[in-house]
């Protein structure tokens, strides 16, 4: 099952992809399921019924819907760095012996078609193809046996950095959570539609056409297996978390000279199966001012 969420005339609504098609309601309307996250909440009947429902609803044209992340606010998104071995090669660190995690907040997100932003601080916007894991069951210290019944499915990333900012200092935080720079989607697609672990799956990132990244999750250095069973060692995971499982070589920063997007370029990621993420870059204007407070 292939799930979207979009946003039509201010009202936000789930939609599902089949057969070249999305049909979907928004939230005002008596058919509407709820988001992807209460259904995931709910439980697999829950995504199964909503599934069954969206079948009968009406067709909707995608240039006249906006695409929203999967899951706007997940309570954690975990990142993993250097998660593919060629990719730690070309930015001169060893391959690591445990994932290189950080995380990212809501405020990052994007979906699907919207501008991903090149802040004005900055002009080195690079970015990063991903494979997201969308955790469907909670869970502390869990098996690797027991890890794929967890994932709830899997979408697309493109975790755009901010390559000066995220080495200023050792962590990586503010470098990887400008606002607008975290693309995410389109779809949620439930893991019984991939491979398991979504292994073996094709990723391609491309800038105006051109392809920058080019490999196979079969490359992951910590697989879905195992960055759930080593992430849940410390920290609980929660129905709705993403993990987004890091980006294979190829990125702007390693390349000679280095090529960071600007405004008007158009960068795509699509794994296999799993679906194309498309966004055009966009400058952003103007500096907000933080609202003016007043003092007793």
């Amino acid at each position: 099952m292939r799930f979207v969420a979009f946003e039509q005339d201010t009202h936000r609504g789930l939609a599902i992809e089949h057969a070249g098609e999305i049909r979907g309601v928004v939230a005002n309307q008596s058919a509407y399921p709820g988001d992807i996250l209460g259904l995931l909440q709910a439980g697999p009947a829950a995504l199964t019924a909503a599934w069954r429902v969206l079948s009968d609803a009406p067709a909707l044209d995608p240039a006249k819907i906006a695409f929203l992340p999967p899951i706007g606010k997940p309570n954690k998104i975990i990142c993993v760095g250097l998660n593919y071995a060629d990719h730690a090669r070309e930015s001169s660190f060893a391959a690591p012996t445990y994932p290189t995690l950080f995380c990212r907040f809501t405020t990052s997100l994007i979906g699907h078609g919207a501008p991903m932003i090149r802040p004005i601080a900055s002009d080195q916007l690079d970015f990063e193809g991903e494979l997201v894991a969308i955790i469907g069951k909670s869970g502390r210290h869990i098996a690797r046996e027991a890890a794929l019944d967890h994932v709830a499915g899997y979408s697309v990333f493109n975790d755009g950095s901010i390559r000066d900012y995220q080495f200023k200092a050792p962590q990586w935080t503010v470098g990887k959570n400008f606002d607008g720079t975290g693309a995410f989607g389109p779809a949620f697609v439930t893991a019984d539609e991939l491979p398991a672990g979504a292994r073996g799956l094709r990723l391609q990132t491309r800038l105006n056409d051109q392809i920058m990244q080019n490999a196979n999750t079969e490359d992951l250095i910590f697989d879905v297996v195992s960055l759930i069973s080593i992430i849940s060692e410390a920290i609980t995971l929660e129905v709705g978390d993403v993990i987004v499982t890091g980006t294979p070589a190829g990125v702007g920063a390693a390349r000679t000279p280095k090529l960071f997007m600007a405004p008007g370029d158009i960068c795509e990621v699509e794994i296999e199966g799993v679906g194309l993420l498309r966004n055009r870059i966009a400058q952003e204007q103007t500096a907000k001012a933080a609202p003016a407070r007043a003092f007793a």
